[in-house]
């Protein structure tokens, strides 16, 4: 009996262990998949209140008569909800009372209602010690002079069968009829409305070739500072591991004046050269090559076999976890850096342009419209997102079986 109360609240405790998490993961996911979601939508549906996660298309139907098709709106007809096609919107309708009775009102249009005595010399009357403009109502036949009261504006709802009957009520206020549709055209929007193929080739371009060119300097110099021997090797290491404490806000200017000397400014090598050394990379790969064992590269040297043939033939292949946590960590500061590409290209120069760039200037474009612009965040989002999965097995067996070593 007591082993399986022991099961019991082991069981019972995982279970709410892994509850909490799972609430948790999903309020960590909720703005990614409400991004993806809004993504599909329409402008208008983008605006709804409450807001709502699936993308929805509003329901339109052809009803003889009219050229275009319709809207479908849910309409209260004697105390209940039927579908009617908004025919007319924007109709401004009056409240009118008389002077003497504002407890007897009339609703009328706008436009059927005139003046008393005429536009030009329009008959006033004093109600509640304010000064009011008569208007002439036709109620029942006849003409009384009226105030007006208060305006709203309203839709013309037909019926569906017999287009002959007519209901008026407050477009805002009545509720759409929609189906769940999604719009994956906002993607190509997008892509031409603020040239983001060009964006996201540089991105790619630059991005990749950052990673390479992090990699390979990583992996030399950190399999120098690890093995070889040289006056001062520990001395040119601490210093040029300090230089990660240097803020990036300080190396901006003297890198921009270094940009327009070289005459950069303005080119996408300005956002690979300067990138493909790393302190944290030689770290990384330096603390690595620390942990593999001396008796297999001395046995190597026994063979004959040089430095570089240790290094790409025997090192190389047995540090992909390694190799895969800074070519992780490279790509996403690649693909997401924007001070740097803010600073040294021009805005004007689309075709240089990176994805944060992009984004930016979609931000202002696309301004009332949401919906293409979390369709370009969607797009600059997913490729690190895939790379970090697929990434993810690496960094975690790397972090796992790493050590720091002097």
């Amino acid at each position: 009996m007591k082993f399986e109360g022991y099961r019991f609240r082991r069981y019972l405790n995982n279970f709410i262990i892994y509850f909490i998490l799972t609430i948790f993961g999903l309020v960590m996911l909720f703005p990614f998949m409400y991004m993806i979601s809004t993504s599909f939508k329409i402008p208008s549906d983008t605006f709804r209140y409450p807001p709502r996660m699936l993308p929805r298309d509003p329901v339109t139907i052809e009803i003889a008569g009219y050229d275009e098709p319709l809207p479908l709106y849910y309409v209260q007809v004697d105390g209940e909800k039927k579908q009617y096609a908004l025919a007319k919107s924007n109709i401004k309708v009056g409240t009118y009372a008389p002077a003497d009775n504002l407890t007897a009102t009339v609703e009328e249009y706008l436009t059927e209602v005139k003046p008393t005595g005429g536009a030009t010399n329009q008959q006033k009357v004093e109600v509640n010690g304010k000064e009011e403009k008569l208007f002439d109502v036709e109620v029942d036949g006849q003409i009384i002079p009226m105030i007006l009261i208060s305006q709203t504006t309203v839709g013309e709802f037909v019926d569906l069968q017999n287009p002959e009957n007519k209901v008026f009520q407050n477009v805002r206020l009545s509720e759409p009829v929609e189906n769940i549709g999604a719009h994956p055209e906002n993607y190509t929007e997008v892509i031409e409305l603020n040239n983001m193929a060009r964006a996201l080739t540089n991105t790619a371009l630059v991005t990749i070739l950052v990673v390479i060119g992090q990699l390979l300097t990583s992996v030399v110099g950190g399999y120098a500072f690890a093995r070889l021997k040289f006056p001062g090797r520990d001395t040119v290491f601490v210093f040029y591991l300090g230089t990660i404490m240097i803020p990036f806000v300080m190396l901006i200017v003297p890198l921009y004046q270094l940009m327009v000397l070289i005459g950069w400014t303005d080119r996408l090598a300005a956002l690979i050269i300067p990138w493909i050394f790393t302190a944290y990379g030689t770290f990384l790969m330096r603390q690595h090559f620390i942990t593999f064992p001396k008796e297999i590269e001395e046995a190597a040297l026994l063979d004959g076999a040089s430095r570089l043939q240790i290094l790409t033939q025997v090192l190389i292949p047995a540090s992909v976890p390694a190799l895969a946590t800074l070519a992780t960590f490279t790509f996403l500061y690649a693909w997401n850096s924007f001070i740097w590409p803010l600073v040294i290209i021009n805005v004007g120069n689309e075709k240089n342009h990176v994805l944060t760039l992009a984004l930016n200037v979609l931000r202002g474009r696309a301004s009332d419209t949401p919906n293409l612009i979390l369709a370009g965040a969607a797009i600059a989002i997913i490729p690190p997102l895939i790379v970090f999965i697929l990434g993810q097995r690496f960094f975690v067996e790397s972090v796992a079986s790493s050590g720091v070593k002097g």
